[in-house]
């Protein structure tokens, strides 16, 4: 779809007027009281993150973070005690093992500093698109990064913007059609988005306030 024929504005501010009565996503607007927010606390939130709700994703964040906030710290931690720590995370065991692992080698090559650099942040075992973008954007603060997650993903897919398969695509293809200026908000008002209104299945098409730009693909029983 040409990007021209595409009411951006008119989509975000609607969609602000409505998310900004909500809590918000755990990641990007830093819920997690008590913990020191650096690149390292956002690249450890966003590994938890990982098939996890949100409100499990923020105690366990909390739990580990709130004390251990440091790769220095984390790889004096037995794998037993991280696991503790995190569960019941999804895939928690792993997800220690993971964790240490990252820590090591941010000490050992990086001088103890998450990346600022994308591509090196894709090198760590665990860190793929999605997390190195949120990890960019919400760590480092830097410009021009678009994190993509299943939100993200399906709803400019419902909403006729692109036809994608994967979020890599999405992510592709959403750099060529939505302005830059949107790009610091994209993550934060779609991931909303898609948890309150524009869930996957049965989304509250009555009370979107985007309804009428919205070619509600892939919309089954709609509320």
């Amino acid at each position: 779809m040409n990007n021209e024929n595409i009411y951006f504005d008119e989509i975000f501010v609607l969609l602000k007027k409505v998310i900004i009565k909500y809590s918000a996503p755990v990641l990007s607007k830093k819920k997690l009281e008590d913990v020191v927010h650096t690149p390292f606390t956002t690249l450890i939130s966003c590994l938890l993150s990982l098939r996890t709700k949100d409100e499990v994703t923020e105690l366990a964040s909390k739990r580990l973070l709130k004390k251990y906030n440091t790769p220095q710290k984390i790889v004096k931690l037995p794998i037993t005690e991280i696991q503790k720590l995190i569960f019941p995370v999804g895939f928690y065991k792993t997800k220690a093992k993971r964790i240490k692992e990252i820590s090591k080698i941010l000490i050992e090559e990086f001088n103890g500093e998450v990346p600022e650099k994308f591509d090196e942040l894709l090198k760590l075992k665990g860190v793929g698109r999605k997390t190195a973008n949120i990890v960019m954007v919400y760590g480092h603060k830097k410009k021009g990064f678009l994190p993509i997650d299943t939100h993200c993903h399906r709803i400019p897919n419902r909403l006729g913007w692109i036809k994608t398969k994967t979020p890599e695509q999405t992510e592709i293809e959403l750099r060529k059609i939505l302005p830059y200026k949107y790009w610091d908000d994209f993550n934060h008002l779609f991931v909303k988005f898609g948890q309150i209104i524009c869930v996957p299945i049965s989304p509250f098409c009555s009370k979107c306030p985007i309804n009428k730009y919205c070619k509600k693909i892939s919309v089954n029983k709609s509320r």
